[in-house]
């Protein structure tokens, strides 16, 4: 789903940094809708799209930030360009783990795997970085894979959508700090680093006559539509997380895995059943004790 530079704990919250990080968030909730369109459509297709379309859309932004020297140099530096490589072929593989989940009636655990995220963050840290963890996150971790054991013994087989969307987006997000770039130099470096390999999977498709694009009016806007709905609310959010503090952004990320609940449950009428009915309300107390250790820190 987002671009994760890490805002400053002491910064205060802006007006505008608020209206940037909700419209991001708020856009990703509505997101599965105009996937939902795109269903008939391979979702590697899709993703190629994403990828090729976000690319004149990203590189306007940073032409009109003046942004066009970090990226020249980004391109040039082995190391930079080494790490991009990976946190692109991590995005993509998110992406694409997200459009099928979406396409076939997964939606419910794509927002399972967007709310156990933060969760698989901070257990990285602790595991990776040796990051001292609270009693309380600690606990909210321990909710969270109870409940994800829930789904799998009440619903007989593992999460794997959700918990692959977790673990892609997770590492997504822990590589990310790790780019010497900006957010918006560092997403333009990702589709740049993913463009030719999306150009020649669109080249195979047209060459076999297997290209969706081009072939109905609706499904060539819908595709051209995705590097909108792609680059759009990543650098919406870029801007507003350097204008909020951590508290802030730790409560408004959990708007878009809600919004995808509710559009799974009460406009794709998936499922429920009786493990989710265990399984998110103790996802949504380790929630609860996440950010209430995220409020504790911070005060």
């Amino acid at each position: 789903m987002t671009d994760t530079p890490a805002p400053r704990a002491d910064s205060g919250d802006s007006p505008a940094g608020l209206g940037f990080a909700i419209s991001a968030y708020v856009l990703w909730g509505f997101l599965p809708l105009y996937m939902k369109l795109l269903s008939h459509i391979p979702p590697a297709e899709v993703v190629a799209h994403r990828v090729v379309w976000s690319v004149p859309i990203a590189g306007v932004i940073l032409v009109f930030l003046g942004r066009t020297s970090d990226l020249r140099t980004a391109l040039t530096t082995p190391r930079t360009l080494a790490m991009g490589c990976v946190t692109a072929a991590l995005i993509s593989v998110n992406w694409a783990i997200y459009v099928w989940a979406i396409t076939s009636g997964h939606a419910l655990e794509a927002a399972l795997g967007y709310y156990i995220n933060p969760l698989f963050s901070v257990l990285l840290g602790a595991v990776l970085l040796k990051e001292r963890l609270a009693p309380l996150q600690w606990g909210a971790i321990a909710l969270a894979a109870a409940a994800v054991l829930v789904l799998t013994v009440q619903g007989g087989k593992v999460p794997y959508v959700a918990l692959s969307l977790t673990v892609s987006w997770g590492f997504y997000a822990f590589f990310k700090k790790w780019l010497p770039v900006g957010p918006n130099q560092g997403f333009m470096l990702e589709v740049l680093i993913l463009l030719l390999p999306a150009l020649g999977y669109w080249a195979y498709l047209t060459g076999t006559g297997a290209t969706h694009f081009g072939g109905t009016t609706q499904d060539t806007l819908l595709l051209l539509g995705c590097g909108a709905v792609t680059a759009i609310p990543l650098m919406l959010y870029a801007n507003g997380a350097k204008r909020l503090r951590l508290t802030t952004i730790a409560i408004l990320q959990y708007i878009a895995p809600t919004m995808i609940f509710l559009v799974a449950v009460f406009l794709f009428d998936e499922p429920f059943g009786t493990a989710r009915a265990i399984a998110f309300p103790m996802i949504w107390t380790s929630v609860a004790l996440y950010l209430l250790s995220v409020f504790r820190t911070r005060r």
